[in-house]
């Protein structure tokens, strides 16, 4: 008895040093099944055995029980010993059924069969029958714990490196793939899905050239499984028809349809065509909403003078918004401008094209005709007749289409028409308003009405203050009127005296006017200083004592010329004030007579106002409604003081650009174009085709330095470092003093708007 438990230990311990992996020697041969020859003494369970009996022949049980197991099952790679949170624990009532000592007869098939494999195994794998040794077996639960301590290898063996390869059987098994996300395209579109984003991760570039453009579109399609939005198993959807609809309207938008390219969906019948063509509309969507929103040309590309603030659309609202929307073709319009003026010029280019190709009604060179009315019973009305009235009459559309007399309704229909052609309201038919009637021609008037609604891409959406009652001031170049806008209806209107073509062009700019200063001091801008004053200085050094202009020279060899407030002030009684990079703004002027001329284009840049004292009262009962200002108030405050009257809340000051625009009387009115900006841009929509012409131009803004040498004057010297420029200009620096006021008037009696701002 002593002897065979002497032996079970010693084939115990043997299965325990099997188990764990040790380097073997060059010259020594791996160990074999052969090595092993296991205890079979104790095959047969007696249940008459003592406790210690029943123990040694589980043990043996054990032993033979796992020689059984197939290799698929007992063979385990040393990657699985070392994670022992996969490792099953054995079921004590699966344990209790089968006695310990009898195998099964397919079991002992098993064995043999492991034995073989084990045999014929390379000898460079030693822990295959090892592992045979070490798998746990079912034994009773009793047993269980003095079991498992026996064939438990230590950490240390757990954790050791092994090249063992698994078994035949266990190789065979299939890798388990990880389980991909449930997409939700639909079957069908799921081939166009794929094609999409192949597309976009290999070509997207060649789609969207715009960097914030391409990864908009790459989040929207990622975001959906790239499944086509356009397209369902190959069909238009509703979204794309109402896209392509608008897409195909761009002309009534003053818009270029060959510009948004809507793709062949009917000839796309293959997932990679479908995904192209899916591209293709995306990219003319983007294209439209951008260009319809900012313009197809960047305002700086027209000129320097130019200055708006920028509202470019976002590619990851567009993309949202339209194909979200229930009215996509709606949505994409609504990047449009909302203003009343700019519908407006759709609705007259609509009509404008409508008129066909036939030839536009011209009045042919004749006599000058007029009419005269009675003046009592001695002097009867004085009606002309000739045989072009008809033609005036229809053009000009008053009744009595055939009539030849040239009478009171037609004479008030041509005068109308004068006062919107900014001719001399006269009511005569003259060679002057002959030419104005026949011009522009209507291809010209449809390209002037394209460029004025491109001018108005360049405005913000919003133009007046929202609790203002959306207030806000317009000034129409061109047209050489300013108009006060509140609750979107015009306030209040008068004339205006704007900059000379040139370089003293009035530029066209956005900003908000903050205060009204009543009696101002008037700094002369350093393109005046050294263009024009300092010139006229050195021919006669008293020039500008006579005008009561004061003269500072700085340390930095600058020249500062300022005149004080006064009725003599170049800017009048009253500036208003909208801080801008140009240094303009509007003002009072001495020079009235300049109102009666119908071209008003006299000043340096800024713009002079007819009646500054009801403007300003306007303005300020807008920002400050209970102060009750009138007219007789602003004006009960001029002095030899500057007062600066603030609002609480800024008003929108917008300079444009109107050519064409539709009057109160809805009848569409065209002027000249004095600083050629519809000539520039007719030029570059026409000629320049295919360039980018929404990219930004930087320009460089003038710099005015003083002449190497300072030159004395006959005239007061002070020297200042004083406020900056644009202080001095918009005032601000309260530690600067005006100058003193002049006592005497200047001896020029004729006014002299060359020395005017």
């Amino acid at each position: 008895m002593a002897q065979s438990d002497q032996q079970r230990s010693s084939a115990a311990e043997l299965a325990i040093e099997a188990a764990i992996p040790r380097p073997e020697p060059a010259n020594i041969p791996p160990p074999t099944v052969k090595d092993f020859k296991l205890d079979t003494t104790a095959a047969v369970s007696d249940p008459g055995k003592t406790d210690a009996t029943k123990t040694d022949a589980t043990k043996a049980g054990a032993t033979n029980a796992e020689a059984t197991e197939p290799a698929a099952e007992t063979v385990k790679p040393a990657t699985e010993a070392a994670e022992p949170k996969n490792t099953v624990e054995p079921n004590p009532a699966d344990v209790a059924t089968t006695p310990p000592g009898e195998p099964k007869k397919d079991d002992a098939a098993k064995a043999d069969a492991v034995k073989v494999d084990t045999a014929a195994a390379p000898a460079a794998s030693p822990a295959a029958p090892a592992a045979a040794s070490v798998a746990p077996a079912p034994a009773p639960a009793s047993d269980a714990a003095s079991i498992t301590p026996a064939v438990t290898p230590p950490p240390a063996a757990a954790a050791a490196p092994t090249t063992t390869e698994p078994a035949k059987d266990v190789a065979k098994e299939p890798a388990q793939e990880p389980a991909k996300a449930a997409s939700n395209v639909p079957p069908a579109d799921q081939p166009v899905a794929d094609q999409l984003k192949d597309l976009l991760a290999t070509k997207s570039v060649h789609y969207f050239e715009r960097k914030n453009e391409r990864a908009a579109v790459e989040k929207f399609y990622g975001a959906r499984d790239y499944a086509p939005v356009w397209t369902q198993a190959g069909n238009l959807t509703d979204v794309a028809k109402g896209v392509i609809a608008r897409l195909k309207d761009a002309a009534s938008d003053g818009l270029n349809p060959i510009d948004y390219p809507v793709p062949d969906f009917a000839a796309a019948t293959t997932p990679d065509a479908l995904a192209e063509a899916e591209l293709k509309l995306t990219a003319s969507m983007i294209d439209y909403a951008r260009q319809a929103q900012s313009g197809r040309i960047h305002w700086s590309e027209v000129s320097a003078d130019i200055s708006y603030p920028e509202h470019p659309t976002d590619p990851n609202e567009v993309l949202r918004h339209v194909t979200t929307a229930k009215d996509p073709s709606a949505a994409l319009d609504s990047y449009n401008p909302p203003q009343k003026l700019y519908q407006e010029l759709k609705a007259k280019l609509a009509e404008l094209r409508g008129q066909g190709s036939g030839p536009v009604i011209e009045i042919a060179e004749g006599p000058v005709l007029r009419y005269a009315p009675a003046r009592g019973r001695r002097h009867p009305a004085i009606v002309m007749e000739d045989p072009r009235v008809p033609q005036l009459r229809e053009k000009l559309g008053v009744e009595d289409p055939d009539d030849t007399h040239y009478d009171g309704k037609v004479a008030a229909a041509v005068r109308h028409f004068q006062e919107g052609a900014g001719l001399r309201e006269t009511g005569i038919l003259d060679a002057a308003t002959v030419r104005a009637l026949n011009s522009p021609k209507r291809n010209k008037q449809i390209d002037t009405v394209i460029v004025n609604m491109e001018r108005w891409r360049w405005l913000p959406r919003d133009l007046g203050a929202p609790s203002l009652g959306d207030a806000y001031s317009i000034l129409n170049i061109p047209d050489f009127t300013l108009k006060v806008m509140q609750y979107g209806k015009q306030v209040w209107k008068t004339k205006v005296v704007t900059g000379k073509p040139g370089i003293h062009a009035t530029p066209l700019l956005t900003e908000t006017m903050k205060y009204i200063t009543i009696n101002p001091t008037w700094n002369v801008p350093p393109s005046i200083v050294y263009g024009e004053y300092l010139p006229a200085l050195q021919q006669d050094p008293t020039v500008l004592e006579r005008m009561g202009l004061k003269v500072e020279y700085n340390h930095d060899g600058s020249v500062h010329i300022s005149q004080p407030p006064g009725a003599a002030n170049a800017l009048g009684r009253i500036r208003f004030n909208f801080p801008n990079k140009f240094l303009v703004y509007q003002h009072d002027t001495p020079d009235k007579y300049l109102f009666a001329k119908s071209v008003r284009a006299f000043s340096h840049g800024c713009m002079r106002v007819q009646y500054p004292d009801e403007y300003a009262s306007i303005l300020l009962n807008i920002a400050n409604p209970n102060e009750h200002y009138t007219p007789e108030k602003i004006r009960s405050m001029y002095g030899p003081d500057e007062i600066d009257l603030k609002f609480p809340t800024p008003i929108p000051v917008n300079i444009t650009y109107q050519t064409a625009f539709v009057d109160n009387a809805g009848n569409l009115e065209f002027r000249n174009d004095i600083y050629g900006r519809d000539a520039t841009m007719i030029e570059m929509l026409k000629n320049e085709h295919g360039k980018d012409l929404e990219a930004v131009v930087a320009h460089a803004q003038p710099s005015y330095s003083p002449p190497p040498r300072r030159a004395h004057y006959a005239s007061e010297n002070s020297w200042s470092s004083g406020p900056s420029f644009f202080e001095r200009l918009f005032g601000g620096g309260g530690s600067y003093a005006p100058p003193a006021p002049v006592d005497r008037r200047p001896v020029y009696t004729q006014p002299r708007g060359f020395f005017t701002r």
